[in-house]
């Protein structure tokens, strides 16, 4: 078991960092749970050593020299909670590795020219997350399983990207990538100036379409997780199509406000993923891969409302 204290500070990182992952995965049992904090809490230290590097407590070569010592480092909780993680589960440390190497690629690459760019990012920053969960949350995961979690992963990156268009914007960033502006009859001008019309809002959806194929993807195999974690899945799965129904509640202005999902709304979502789980459990019936027809309706940007209800 996890030292408590470590545990504590780990879970002091997602709760304070991401409300909607550590809502999703709180009720874990243990030892999974403090097996995400960790993962969380390193992936914070990863990501703040690029966006926020006059805050962060190590650099990305640090953490990068430091884990690949993780036998001697110390110094900060992360690194005895690390070793806990690694003796307790079957990971590897190739998906951590290759998380920092996606951080690594801001430092060089900020503007992106294709969807297949923006996929190999996406698979970089987050779904190598998926293959860091995927031993924690599955049982035996084959290679198929694998694969889904990273799509899952690679879904909920383009919600990020889509939710923070304008403060990426900020930083000089630009994820869209320029084949679809152009299809979409939308400049980097437009972009740069913050626009807000027709095509903007074509383009955001086109590329939140991006992300349900993915999440779609990713959902697949669900029934063959405890369940337990197929609950905390299936909930930050809706948590993020969430997201892209407050983008679309703000008239698709990412430049200037924040999407995000509120405390009541949450509340709301929790109890119908609670219930869906519930009656399929009762009718013994084979809930089928990834999300139903009905919760995919429902997931419609057109239809914001359904989602909470």
């Amino acid at each position: 078991m996890l030292n408590p204290r470590l545990a504590a500070s780990c879970e002091e990182v997602m709760k304070r960092s991401s409300a909607s992952f550590y809502e999703a995965f709180r009720l874990l049992s243990s030892p999974r749970r403090e097996a995400v904090f960790v993962i969380y809490a390193f992936c914070r230290m990863i990501d703040d050593s690029v966006d926020e590097p006059d805050k962060a407590d190590y650099s990305l070569d640090e953490l990068e020299a430091l884990f690949g010592n993780l036998d001697e480092a110390e110094g900060h909780f992360i690194w005895p909670s690390l070793r806990w993680l690694m003796a307790s589960f079957p990971l590897a440390k190739e998906p951590f590795l290759t998380q920092m190497s996606g951080q690594r690629l801001d430092r060089v690459q900020t503007h992106y020219n294709s969807l297949d760019q923006l996929e190999d990012y996406c698979y970089r920053v987050a779904g190598s997350v998926g293959e860091m969960l995927l031993p924690v949350l599955h049982e035996s995961p084959d290679r198929d399983i694998v694969e889904a979690g990273i799509w899952l992963g690679k879904g909920m990156q383009i919600v990020n990207i889509i939710r923070d268009v304008g403060e990426d914007r900020g930083l000089g960033r630009r994820y869209i990538p320029l084949e679809l502006m152009r299809r979409c009859g939308y400049s980097e001008e437009m972009f740069e100036a913050g626009e807000v019309d027709a095509a903007f809002r074509r383009l955001l959806g086109e590329l939140a379409g991006t992300a349900r194929e993915w999440f779609g993807r990713g959902l697949a195999h669900l029934s063959s997780y405890p369940q337990e974690s197929a609950f905390a899945i299936r909930l930050a799965a809706h948590y993020y199509f969430a997201i892209l129904h407050a983008v679309e509640e703000n008239g698709y202005d990412v430049y200037g406000k924040r999407a995000y999902v509120s405390d009541e709304a949450k509340k709301t979502i929790f109890r119908a993923v609670m219930a869906d789980m519930a009656e399929a459990e009762r009718e013994a019936a084979d809930p089928g891969e990834g999300f139903t027809a009905e919760e995919e309706a429902g997931m419609q940007p057109s239809s914001p409302e359904r989602l909470a209800q």
